[in-house]
């Protein structure tokens, strides 16, 4: 049975009411110890704590403590939602139903980065249900905002059950056509959220997909896929990550950034990938109904080892570079102006139904 507690997590400034507002966490938690915290301020997954083979409980999923964490490091977007597009827009326009859209170039006025200045990561969402298993919130973006047209309202189910797996089914619905391409972006360690880059380098990933999205030094498509076997972007089969991190140190990210095109068929939740620990047994799978996977390994957080100041996280975790990995289910980069490209134009009438779910657990330890 799944208990779920909702507290006080602080308060806030609603962006788009300019009005102090609630921010309210729930935590959803199974009879094996397994929890999911969620907050309404920006859809936000504040903890995820799992057990290893030998039962001990630590919090995987990088956060912070206080609502003034959140606010300080907002450009970071650890843990929350992003949209209405996540990623990239090259130079802040595109063509919809043959007219010119120009959205916010908030990316150093060159392009259009994580729906915009204020976007679903900033604003304090709604709650519209809560559960037995979890809870629904709900977002109404108005038309125009950010210079995407057509009134886009927004409802995501977060949802836990005991066979381990924390699923996210976001479902959307707009009065006019307009582009929608939301993601999650969490930060995992399987080790501990604050164990570092010592410990991401242990891990083994599986990634399901031959191809990535060619980019260019900005990381904006170029509209090409690239081929990734026998290549360290190739990770078919479980890979070392610490050995694949080695081997792109030359690379312009010198780590992991890609939009991976995974192999899913259309309509069908399908397991895309799986990280695991093996010193605490931990594992993580990702199961999506969507054709692309970013894959990070959190290179912009301060670098210790050249003496940065390192981001303060919770309970005074140190958050580093490489510290930790993402994975996060969605649509293509730019994929408004790559007709090649899955669409991510939503029309009224239509439904936006992006499910992801996330299945923690630990293997059996070895005699």
């Amino acid at each position: 049975m799944v208990r779920v507690i909702e507290d006080m997590f602080g308060i806030a400034v609603n962006p788009m009411t300019q009005k102090t507002d609630r921010v309210r966490r729930f935590t959803m938690t199974t009879e094996r110890g397994l929890s999911v915290s969620v907050l309404t301020l920006g859809a936000t997954i504040q903890s995820i704590k799992v057990p290893d083979s030998n039962g001990k409980i630590e919090d995987i999923c990088m956060g912070y403590d206080d609502v003034a964490g959140y606010y300080c490091n907002q450009s970071l977007y650890i843990g929350a939602t992003i949209g209405r597009v996540a990623n990239r827009v090259s130079s802040g326009r595109f063509k919809l139903c043959g007219k010119d859209v120009s959205v916010s170039r908030n990316y150093k006025d060159r392009y259009h980065l994580n729906g915009g200045y204020i976007g679903f990561d900033s604003c304090i969402w709604d709650v519209v249900g809560i559960h037995k298993d979890g809870v629904t919130i709900q977002h109404i973006s108005p038309d125009g905002h950010e210079g995407y047209p057509g009134e886009l309202t927004t409802n995501i189910n977060f949802s836990l059950n005991e066979t381990g797996c924390f699923g996210m089914r976001i479902e959307a619905r707009t009065k006019a056509t307009t582009c929608v391409n939301i993601t999650n972006h969490s930060y995992f360690n399987l080790a501990g959220h604050g164990a570092g880059k010592d410990a991401l380098y242990q891990h083994m990933l599986m990634i399901k997909a031959s191809q990535l999205v060619d980019t260019n030094l900005d990381q904006l498509p170029t509209g090409k896929l690239m081929r990734i076997r026998n290549t360290p972007y190739d990770f078919g089969s479980l890979s070392s990550l610490g050995k694949r991190l080695n081997q792109v140190t030359e690379c312009p990210l010198s780590g992991f950034d890609n939009s991976y095109c995974v192999d899913v068929p259309p309509n069908r939740v399908q397991l895309v990938a799986r990280a695991v620990h093996p010193c605490s047994g931990r594992f993580m799978e990702v199961h999506t109904n969507q054709p692309g996977l970013q894959f990070s390994t959190a290179n912009l957080l301060a670098d210790e080892d050249k003496g940065d100041v390192p981001n303060i996280g919770k309970g005074g975790a140190h958050y580093c570079r490489q510290g930790a990995f993402s994975l996060g289910t969605q649509k293509y980069p730019d994929a408004m102006n790559n007709e090649s490209f899955p669409a991510i134009v939503l029309n009224p009438g239509q439904l936006y139904d992006h499910q992801v779910v996330y299945r923690f657990g630990a293997c059996p330890k070895r005699v």
